[in-house]
């Protein structure tokens, strides 16, 4: 189908639909609300233009808060929607770091860097399987925030991975798979803080004195699908074998085509003159430096935020835990990338691999890499602000049902927080959204049972990390797709059945049998890294 056609279908049969639009006050929380996000996500699936499919949602939910004005919806888009994405510092940080990282990447490789890592590597990342396992360790080794890790190890790691013919679905994956599962239960991470937070609003509002802190320490058993989804990366990554459309993936990868002829990469480094020159020298600290003091600078700078906040605040004794919670990750981040785009261009001008004009214009070919990146990051935020004004998450919530017994509660709530991630994209707003209900909940319903509570955190936090994983309008997935330059539907497409693996051994193998007989979270652990094992030396077949 051309893609003169796919848009006169779409638009005419948004217009169609349109026509029956109730008014705006029947809409919001109800089913109507549920529209735009599935609209898009079924239009990217299905065509494979994430571009559109997420515009004509966007276009969809602003035209049902219009009242059913298609052309009044059409202008929101912009004028609205798109624009208050673009106005929100956090999200404009997020924008800013990911063009600055690209232009560090530019330089990287321009200058050779890039290529010097791949030889570095190369007595350790010896065959397809040692380059997934050493994706994986760098994904679980920067721990502290789930952006940084994104970028950073895509970004590192796409040459090494490419070289031994591992798709770029399967790095996207390592990536995605990695980053926020081992963010959101590390003790020292830019979550922890956001995490705490809503806990102790939440006990607080319901009247509990326990402390907010150790009901999260205590709940970190209970995260069975971020610790599964590590263990089921990890599995894959040393086993050499994958299921499903991965599989096809990978079989593909090792004849030749690292990504599917008709992929569109987020970022395609490929095809902005950023290869070296063939008298380039290829010295690989050009890439590792930079990168070292983007990671470096994070952790200094999270430390160093964190703590002035808490001496603003009043502390006179934190932890490193809190310091990291108090921190301005935002900031930060912005700091780091511009001190590892800066040593990118000395180091490259300085050992005479580029001239000031070659690194000036990597530097800009980077940022042009990072176009695609940014026109569905601001479509993704957009739709999601759709979702918070129709009151999606409401509506899931409410369709959840008051009568759920108390010892159901967690695998219902986590339920709910994959369906509320999945459709909204974000995972942080889940959180914010859930925990000042499910906890007030969980100390009516069950008072004095701190187990139920600690796996209802567990819950929300493990429901929201696997909604995010599915959506194809998550920030995070995006970042994935682009850090590792791959086609983002694909990407999607191939990680699904991973997710739902680690999302169904939680829910069958984890808060089941907690619910039902209260074992330990610890024992069920065990037997859910049995189960992924077992499927992987049972179900899923070897790549060659």
């Amino acid at each position: 189908m051309s893609s003169w056609l796919k848009i006169v279908l779409l638009v005419g049969g948004v217009g169609a639909f349109l026509l029956f639009t109730p008014p705006v006050d029947v809409v919001t929380q109800s089913w109507w609300s549920l529209l735009p996000p599935l609209v898009a996500i079924t239009l990217a699936l299905a065509y494979r233009d994430v571009v559109l499919s997420l515009f004509v949602g966007v276009w969809l939910g602003a035209t049902l808060l219009a009242n059913g004005n298609a052309a009044a919806g059409f202008l929101r888009v912009i004028d609205t929607y798109a624009r208050d994405a673009l106005t929100d510092s956090d999200k404009m940080s997020i924008i800013l770091f990911s063009i600055l990282l690209g232009g560090m990447v530019g330089v990287m490789s321009r200058s050779g860097g890039t290529h010097g890592v791949v030889k570095a590597l190369e007595p350790y990342a010896t065959t397809p399987r040692r380059a997934q396992v050493v994706a994986w360790l760098m994904g679980v080794a920067i721990f502290f925030d789930d952006y940084s890790n994104t970028l950073i190890v895509g970004n590192t790691m796409r040459p090494v991975t490419d070289r031994h013919h591992v798709s770029r679905e399967k790095l996207a994956y390592l990536v995605d798979s990695t980053a926020a599962p081992v963010a959101c239960i590390a003790l020292v991470s830019t979550w922890i803080g956001y995490q705490v937070s809503l806990v102790g609003d939440a006990l607080e509002k319901a009247g509990s004195d326990l402390n907010p802190f150790a009901v999260f320490l205590r709940s970190i058993p209970f995260a069975f699908y971020p610790i599964f989804a590590l263990v089921v990366t990890f599995t894959i990554a040393v086993s050499g074998r994958d299921w499903g459309p991965m599989l096809a993936a990978e079989r593909r990868a090792r004849a030749g085509e690292l990504m599917a002829a008709t992929s569109q990469p987020l970022a395609d480094y490929e095809s902005t003159g950023l290869a070296p020159d063939d008298d380039t020298p290829r010295r690989w600290w050009n890439a590792a430096v930079p990168v070292l003091l983007v990671i470096l600078t994070t952790f200094a700078g999270l430390y160093v935020t964190g703590r002035e906040s808490l001496l603003a605040d009043g502390a006179a004794s934190f932890s490193m835990s809190s310091i990291i919670g108090a921190s301005d990750p935002f900031t930060v981040l912005l700091w780091a990338s511009l001190v590892g785009l800066t040593a990118s261009i000395v180091l490259a001008v300085g050992h005479r691999a580029l001239t000031v004009r070659q690194s000036l214009e990597a530097m800009i070919n980077g940022f042009k890499s990072m176009l695609m990146a940014f026109v569905v990051l601001t479509l993704a935020w957009s739709l999601g602000q759709v979702c918070t004004d129709l009151a999606t998450a409401a509506y899931i919530k409410g369709a959840v049902g008051p009568h759920v017994p108390p010892g159901l509660l967690p695998v219902a709530i986590f339920l709910v927080a994959a369906a509320v991630s999945f459709s909204t994209g974000t995972s942080w707003g889940t959180m914010a959204i859930l925990t000042p209900l499910a906890v007030p909940l969980i100390l009516a319903e069950a008072p004095g049972d701190t187990m139920i509570l600690e796996a209802t955190v567990a819950a929300i936090l493990g429901g929201s990390v696997f909604g995010d994983h599915c959506s194809p309008i998550s920030d995070t997935t995006i970042l994935s797709s682009m850090a590792s330059s791959c086609d983002h539907v694909d990407h999607v497409r191939t990680q699904l059945p991973y997710a739902l693996l680690g999302a169904g051994l939680a829910i069958v193998i984890g808060y089941l049998p907690d619910a039902l007989v209260e074992v330990s979270p610890w024992i069920l652990l065990g037997v859910g890294i049995v189960a992924i094992i077992l499927w992987s030396r049972f179900v899923a077949e070897p790549v060659e």
